[in-house]
């Protein structure tokens, strides 16, 4: 169950985006939050890609090791992220802010990996249930545990798509889901900043649009109402319609 096309528009896109005028009332982003945000987003994708272009490998039901570990993983992972981005993540300084949340979502995409190395590399069984979504809302629990408070990012969707309550948008976002990015008018790709307060706390927060690419549809698509492979529903969604979106919190 590939969904390799599950993502926003490339990185020129979302710089765009955070240099668009905000909403009336959004306070407009400092740089640094605005940089660390884009950097933790394009990492996530790129590592979930990695997944979703391995899914044969990982529901193959006649190997046992399919050497995908979290480091096989990561590595493929960056150097995605730095043909997006131009950027290599390791001459970024360990010490800054961006250079910990990066590291704490690199690390929490190895450790999601490897402690799922007996669902992968389980003999005889053919789908394993390991899919992109799995993984990354697993990538998003270990990193919260990692940012310790400092930043929360997760992957969610409009309340009607989302299957695992886990995943279910908080006031805010689904508030943003609804009149920005499902906007008509809304410039599709293009993300939502504003500084708000969440938890008791002044934070930075970013929602980015994903969109359902062909890919999708195996277990998105149509007949709505259809079981998929990992037993949900489908929702008769079509090319190009929101399917998700990630959420970035940056505490201040």
């Amino acid at each position: 169950m590939r969904c390799r096309g599950l993502r926003s528009a490339i990185f020129a896109l979302w710089v765009v985006g955070m240099m668009t005028p905000r909403a009336v009332g959004a306070a407009p982003p400092a740089d640094e939050d605005a940089v660390i945000a884009q950097s933790l987003a394009e990492m996530l994708r790129d590592a979930r890609t990695v997944i979703s272009n391995n899914q044969d490998l990982i529901n193959n039901p006649e190997l046992g090791d399919k050497h995908l570990t979290g480091q096989v993983v990561l590595e493929q992972a960056v150097k995605s992220y730095q043909k997006a981005t131009g950027s290599d993540p390791a001459t970024i300084d360990p010490n800054s802010r961006q250079g910990r949340l990066l590291r704490a979502m690199m690390a929490a995409i190895v450790a999601a990996t490897d402690e799922n190395q007996a669902t992968i590399n389980e003999k005889g069984t053919g789908f394993k249930g390991f899919i992109p979504a799995v993984f990354a809302r697993l990538v998003n629990e270990d990193f919260d545990q990692m940012a310790k408070g400092e930043a929360e990012v997760k992957v969610t969707a409009p309340p009607e798509l989302v299957r695992n309550r886990k995943a279910r948008p908080d006031a805010w976002e689904a508030e943003i889901i609804k009149t920005k990015l499902l906007g008509k008018d809304w410039p599709k790709g293009q993300s939502y900043s504003a500084v708000v307060d969440t938890s008791g706390r002044p934070a930075f927060r970013v929602v980015v649009p994903e969109y359902y690419a062909a890919s999708c549809l195996v277990c998105h698509g149509s007949p709505k109402g259809e079981m998929d492979l990992t037993g949900y529903p489908k929702e008769g969604g079509k090319v190009g319609d929101l399917g998700a979106v990630i959420s970035i919190t940056l505490y201040h």
